[in-house]
């Protein structure tokens, strides 16, 4: 699985860039990023195989309009940038490498993951209902249970 070029790939980064995902292109990045990441962070792990990734990237934009969502959304692309891809799943190593696929963690502790074989054969619809409620779940605001 060599390296493809970025024209190639560019498309696929800025589906998510310019929907406010930060990219993580080193594994400096990733540790200054996942490492003191405070509250929930979504780690899209991006790749190129066609089918998987052209459903989970519409998948996490459908889920993004959700009222609740990560503090933080941050992505790596697996097959581009190898050592960033690899440090980023240090931070969910209990869960099998794939890609695509989506990790949501709070406070540096992986808490819901979506793993490739939940996304293929999968409408994105479907994918994002699981994200959505993975949100509800995890990324709710601490403010309005304390506020009752």
């Amino acid at each position: 699985m060599g390296m493809y070029p970025e024209e190639m790939v560019r498309p696929m980064r800025e589906e998510l860039t310019q929907i406010g995902f930060r990219e993580m292109k080193t594994p400096q990045e990733v540790n200054e990023t996942l490492g003191k990441a405070k509250g929930t962070t979504l780690v899209f792990v991006n790749s190129i195989c066609g089918c998987a990734a052209g459903k989970a990237r519409p998948a996490v934009a459908l889920a993004l309009r959700h009222s609740v969502r990560p503090d933080l959304l941050t992505t790596v692309f697996a097959g581009q940038d190898p050592e960033a891809t690899a440090q980023a799943r240090s931070y969910f190593a209990e869960y099998p490498p794939s890609s695509p696929s989506i990790a949501l963690l709070r406070d540096g502790k992986t808490v819901f993951m979506i793993e490739r074989h939940q996304i293929e054969g999968r409408m994105p619809e479907e994918i994002a209902a699981d994200l959505t409620q993975a949100f509800d779940r995890f990324c709710a605001p601490l403010s309005s249970a304390a506020a009752r």
